[in-house]
């Protein structure tokens, strides 16, 4: 079965392969010494032991997802000249529906922060601005419901 690509500009693999490398180089440590301390008050009934297993849990599940992207995933090439149409990794400057400035970079999901201003690919908005040109209006269903943008400067 083919595995799914996960895309990723350089500075969001950069980030990745950071906090891999803390996770198992810090925070792996710093659990297991949590597991230890713990133990010493015995392990039934003991909430800190039990807590401190769920964060080994939940570290080691993340070890692995971010294993699997990083083996799966595909660097988005960066160009040098002036795009003219919307694509990943770019970064798109557009109005709202309220006359607003809004500023998103175009990123593969798993890099995807909308509070940062990195919407996925695959988002609705995402998926919209994908091909469009620079003064193209584009109308964006989404759950809180209809969005219209207008685009006004792709980089």
């Amino acid at each position: 079965m083919a595995q799914r690509q996960f895309l990723f500009t350089q500075a969001g693999l950069s980030k990745v392969e950071a906090e891999l490398e803390s996770l198992r180089s810090t925070r792996r440590q710093e659990i297991a010494s949590r597991i230890n301390r713990a133990k010493e008050g015995g392990t039934e009934n003991n909430a800190e032991y039990d807590d401190a297993r769920d964060a080994q849990a939940f570290i080691e599940g993340r070890v692995l997802t971010l294993e699997t992207q990083l083996k799966n995933a595909v660097i988005i090439a960066e160009e040098t000249a002036r795009p003219d149409r919307v694509k990943l990794g770019s970064r798109v400057t557009l109005y709202n529906q309220d006359r607003k400035l809004e500023f998103f970079t175009i990123v593969g999901s798993a890099e995807a922060s909308p509070n940062d201003g990195k919407i996925s690919n695959e988002s609705p908005v995402g998926k919209a601005l994908l091909g469009r040109k620079k003064g193209s209006v584009v109308e964006v269903h989404v759950p809180a419901g209809k969005l219209k943008l207008v685009i006004t400067d792709i980089s």
